[in-house]
């Protein structure tokens, strides 16, 4: 086993991947991220004649104000700063360093943006127009309106859609089970238009689709093999223009569904259990795009409204 003395750059930061990936449970693409932002601090300190051992505070410091310097977005450099503390975190912890040098790092935080949202007509006008096109003689028009529907119905990301499973869904309970970040499973509520497209889906567009590649996969492209999320996108892509609203992507359904979720009155809490945020403060996001809903709320409950 390599000591810790003589441990590479290159394999502390594997080490801490397999550490991402096996015990904190995160994707393969957050591992890439955090793993890519590592290496780049190590790159600046090789290049100033440091070891990853060696890097202490000032070099962190100046990490981050070459970065300025640069003029990366701040949520790229506050992106890598937080990656830089859970590597140094986690490497005090494991005993490889002796002390945490980004315990006393600060980073700006990235400004507060406006998630781009459908409009609940819009969004209503996307999935009934993606119902109209589902046809029996083509069951991929089927596959791509439950897929729009069941993206804005619950809200879940794209990944967690592709890797839901037939057995996933509850059909009576209108029910979705899904596996989010950090390998933390949860169950999402969908309606009644959601549930008449798996109808349809499930009762006999999936049956015509279905090899023996197919497995348990919900959502099937048309070899019969599990759907990734890059063709989700593009039905969703394409879906948009046929409608005639805004261009947008899957995670730009997610959106919708939060912000409309709380203009409906849902509460932070619950659009929190929804969405699979692992805090409130990620929710709490959408809260500004409803100021109608606040006055309102205001106006009914404080005595001097």
């Amino acid at each position: 086993m390599t000591s810790v003395v003589a441990m590479t750059g290159d394999e502390v930061v594997a080490t801490f991947g397999a550490h991402l990936e096996l015990d904190r449970g995160m994707s393969p693409h957050s591992v890439r991220a955090y793993t890519g932002d590592v290496r780049h601090l190590l790159a600046y300190a090789e290049s100033r004649g440091r070891t990853w051992r060696e890097v202490d505070l000032p070099l962190l410091r100046g990490w981050l104000a070459s970065m300025v310097a640069a003029r990366l977005s701040r949520a790229t450099v506050a992106r890598r700063g937080a990656a830089v503390r859970s590597f140094f975190g986690w490497a005090l912890e494991s005993g490889l360093v002796d002390a945490d040098p980004s315990a006393r790092l600060v980073t700006a935080q990235p400004g507060a943006t406006l998630p781009p949202v459908l409009g609940v007509e819009a969004a209503t006008r996307l999935l009934e127009v993606a119902r109209l096109a589902a046809t029996s003689d083509d069951p991929l028009t089927v596959r791509d309106w439950v897929a729009l529907e069941l993206l804005y119905a619950t809200g879940v990301r794209v990944g967690e859609l592709v890797a839901a499973d037939v057995g996933d869904v509850d059909r009576s309970g209108r029910l979705l089970r899904v596996m989010g970040k950090g390998g933390k499973e949860r169950v999402v509520p969908f309606g009644v238009p959601a549930a008449r497209a798996l109808d349809a889906w499930l009762e006999d567009a999936r049956e015509r689709l279905v090899t023996r590649d197919s497995g348990a996969a919900l959502l099937l492209g048309a070899r019969g093999r599990r759907v990734d999320q890059r063709q989700v996108r593009a039905l969703v892509h394409r879906a948009a223009a046929a409608a005639g609203v805004d261009d947008v992507a899957p995670h730009a359904l997610r959106h919708s569904t939060a912000t409309h979720l709380l203009a409906g009155g849902s509460d932070l809490r619950s659009v929190q259990e929804i969405l699979g945020h692992a805090t409130l403060t990620t929710t709490q996001r959408y809260t500004h795009v409803t100021p109608e809903r606040l006055r309102s709320s205001y106006e009914q409950a404080h005595p001097r409204a």
